[in-house]
């Protein structure tokens, strides 16, 4: 498939698609408290995603990987939990768990993607470090995200963040295309054994989503039973921020941003 380009006029609807997604996150993120279900955050995002007259994006959505759709609105992977976490009524929210809420919305045909990690209550010293090292590692590949730069350099952007801090990025998983689909090409991968030949340049009117996975002991993952969640091979603590991004020619525009 190739790499969608988007004109000024589309990249202001994927904006407002985007809003929508950073304004549920935002509510869905405060709501995050020891004694919560993941289920009760669920039902916030659905809610708070209908009142704005848009569609959560991954509800429905069937991805390659999967035979069956996916059953939820949000993603909420948990401690060891790296991404694709399943909300369920008997996941209930520990003081000081490291809780990762990836959100996708479609507004008027277009798509916003964005992800933040929170902990509930008061966590360790080293879930805190971890947070602040995948939050950095966005910002300094969204810095890298220029026409004429390549996604490799995105990558790198990210592994010298993590490696600094002593973290680690999730292989096999990253970034991507957004615009008319929640999900297009490229692939933005985290970890660098990931880069391959495949390198495209980044060009003025690609709308792509960086999303930084790091955790605290390896890189490697394993999938749970329930044929969703993705979770540190070693049990070690992951972290996972994402921003929807256009790239103009006056630099990145960070589109799911409030």
């Amino acid at each position: 498939m190739a790499i969608e380009l988007y004109s000024t006029k589309e990249i202001e609807k994927i904006k407002r698609a985007s809003q929508v997604v950073a304004e549920v996150l935002h509510i869905v993120a405060e709501n995050v408290k020891p004694g919560m279900s993941t289920w009760d955050l669920e039902m916030i995002a659905r809610e708070e995603t209908k009142k704005r007259g848009a569609k959560p994006a991954f509800l429905g959505y069937k991805p390659p990987f999967s035979n069956v759709r996916y059953p939820a609105a949000l993603c909420i992977s948990i401690n060891d939990e790296v991404v694709h976490g399943l909300p369920k009524k008997e996941k209930i929210i520990k003081e000081g768990d490291v809780v990762s809420i990836d959100f996708g919305a479609i507004l008027d045909g277009y798509a916003g993607d964005s992800a933040i990690t929170v902990i509930a209550g008061k966590g360790s010293e080293e879930a805190e470090k971890l947070l602040k090292a995948t939050k950095e590692a966005l910002y300094n590949a969204i810095e890298k995200a220029i026409p004429g730069k390549k996604i490799g350099d995105i990558t790198h952007a990210i592994h010298e963040t993590a490696q600094k801090y002593g973290f680690r990025t999730i292989l096999r998983y990253g970034g991507h295309g957004v615009g008319r689909r929640v999900h297009e090409e490229p692939f933005i991968p985290n970890n660098i054994k990931d880069i391959g030949k495949k390198n495209p340049r980044l060009r003025q009117g690609m709308v792509i989503a960086i999303e930084p996975m790091l955790s605290l002991g390896t890189e490697e993952t394993v999938e749970d039973g329930d044929g969703w969640t993705v979770k540190t091979k070693d049990g070690s603590l992951a972290a996972h921020f994402e921003h929807t991004v256009a790239i103009t020619k006056k630099g990145p525009v960070i589109l799911t941003e409030l």
